[in-house]
């Protein structure tokens, strides 16, 4: 059994034997973190709204329905970024998307923290929501791109780790700032935002091309260069090179620097085959993608973030100063368990993160839903043993969220399309995201008025039900596998689940998706 090991191994070359951990790649992790630093915009405005909304209603005395659409309506707005991203990056290259990212985003925050009324602010988060949505999508696309194998999950969740790292830098403006007269504090909040974005936009000049949208451009010579330093071995760089290539329909024994490439491969007919004429394989991730980032929103966080202080002032805490301190724990909180998500996701893989994640905000959403239930119904009496059940389990809730669902679901549905239509798939999947969350902010306190905030809670719960079922049945895992495999590893998934439902599926063709997929499994 030994020797059969050992002389099995030996086909393979050294980077891709489990035994031998290639060291991280320092060039690749600049280049991610530069890249993810986008995602500090998205964070940020979460964080620093939750605390400003309580000093905006006072101060431009608007109502709760207004308040909700204040709040909710970024992420709307950002699904018209998310949507126009794909094909933006297919068209000028994903750096430029990112420093295009950051511009628009710099003029919404300005606009918001100049604002003289209530609509001028919500003309600055429309802009705002756009640089958002440009963001999110294009973030973890340049760095599944980019990543070698072996880290690519460490890498793709790094916009997650800034997005908590954004929300915590929200919440300490929101701490800082609550001091100054309500007609400055929270203009200052919004509008400091724009700040980042500058930094972003020039540090991303100093980045790479990801070496993908290089070689979908014929210009191999580039790519080789960028794949050089951002693998771990030569041996990885031609594998990387060769099936790259094979994606886009250049030929494998091609060493020009510049080549012509296909039509098709500059994003044509992506839609076609994505949404009309799908393969099953693809049909699959598309689902996979959509679903995963579909659960991540309705199970609630966006609710627990961004009305946070409404939440822990209904759980008994009242004043300003100590609402907005209880936020920061939650900020950091979230924080925390994100880096420790980032060490283990390429470790024990993305579906025990997942489903341990989903499980533990099972658990939390229950229990803050009976703490508050609790309350509630004893408006009159300040029970002590509910509001730590409350506080717990919001801290619960967030580190469970942070440590599992939150990072997985960038990492996981940016490295499963086929690379011809990652751009746009990976596009579909931030949209659904964005509109969930903008539905979920923009009704939580009608919401929470109807069927009580407690009642709202066990609704979450419910949800977060059905995505654990849906995570434990339907996705694969996909740690360790290069990008170009993924078809061949949701094809292998269909035709077990085929063959567990009884259908008529032969040996032989469950065979040939075998060998398929045993043959790329060292990948």
């Amino acid at each position: 059994m030994a020797e059969q090991k050992v002389e099995k191994m030996a086909d393979f070359p050294a980077i891709e034997t489990p035994e031998k951990k290639p060291k991280r790649n320092k060039y690749a992790i600049g280049c991610a973190i530069l890249a993810s630093m986008t995602s500090i915009l998205l964070g940020y405005d979460i964080g620093v709204m939750s605390g400003a909304i309580l000093f905006i209603q006072d101060n431009l005395k608007i109502g709760d329905v207004k308040v909700q659409l204040l709040v909710g309506s970024l992420n709307v707005y950002s699904l018209i970024g998310s949507a126009a991203a794909g094909r933006t990056s297919d068209w000028i290259g994903r750096r430029y998307t990112i420093v295009f990212a950051g511009v628009i985003f710099f003029f919404g925050a300005l606009m918001m923290g100049l604002a003289p009324n209530y609509a001028f602010l919500m003309v600055g988060r429309f802009v705002a929501g756009i640089g958002v949505g440009y963001a999110l999508m294009i973030a973890p696309v340049y760095t599944t791109e980019l990543s070698p194998a072996s880290s690519r999950g460490f890498l793709t969740s790094f916009p997650e780790v800034f997005i908590n790292g954004g929300i915590l830098l929200g919440y300490l403006s929101n701490y800082a700032f609550s001091g100054l007269p309500n007609h400055l504090n929270w203009r200052l909040m919004l509008g400091i935002g724009a700040v980042p974005s500058v930094f972003i936009a020039v540090g991303v000049l100093a980045m790479p091309e990801s070496p993908r949208w290089l070689i979908m451009q014929g210009r191999l010579g580039d790519a080789r260069r960028v794949l050089t330093k951002t693998s771990d071995t030569k041996e990885e760089v031609e594998l990387r090179l060769a099936d790259i290539k094979e994606t886009v329909g250049i030929p494998a024994n091609c060493t020009d620097d510049v080549v012509s490439v296909p039509k098709r491969s500059h994003g044509e007919g992506v839609w076609t085959d994505l949404l009309i004429r799908p393969t099953p394989s693809v049909r699959r991730i598309l689902i996979a993608a959509v679903g995963i980032h579909f659960f991540q929103q309705a199970t609630g966080i966006d609710a627990v973030v961004l009305y946070s202080p409404r939440v822990f002032k209904k759980a008994g805490i009242k004043k300003n100063n100590h609402l907005l301190a209880a936020t920061v724990a939650v900020g950091f909180t979230k924080t925390c368990f994100i880096l420790v998500a980032t060490f283990l996701l390429d470790r024990i893989g993305r579906r025990p993160l997942l489903l341990t994640s989903v499980a533990g905000m099972i658990v939390s959403l229950a229990g803050l839903g009976f703490g508050l239930t609790i309350i509630n119904q004893n408006p009159d009496e300040r029970i002590i043993w509910a509001i730590v059940i409350c506080i717990v389990t919001i801290l619960a809730y967030v580190s469970f969220f942070s440590i599992g669902l939150g990072p997985v679901t960038w990492v996981y549905s940016s490295e499963i399309f086929p690379l011809r239509l990652r751009a746009q798939g990976t596009s579909m999947g931030v949209g659904t995201n964005r509109l969930v969350s903008g539905v979920i902010s923009m009704t939580f306190l009608s919401l929470s008025k109807a069927i009580t905030i407690g009642g709202s809670f066990f609704l979450f719960t419910g949800i977060a039900i059905v995505a654990w079922i849906f995570f434990y049945t339907f996705l694969p895992e996909t740690q360790g596998k290069i990008l170009e495999d993924m078809e061949t590893l949701f094809e292998k998934s269909i035709w077990r689940s085929k063959l567990k439902r009884g259908g008529n599926t032969s040996q032989v063709q469950l065979g040939h998706v075998e060998a398929a997929s045993n043959g790329n499994a060292h990948q």
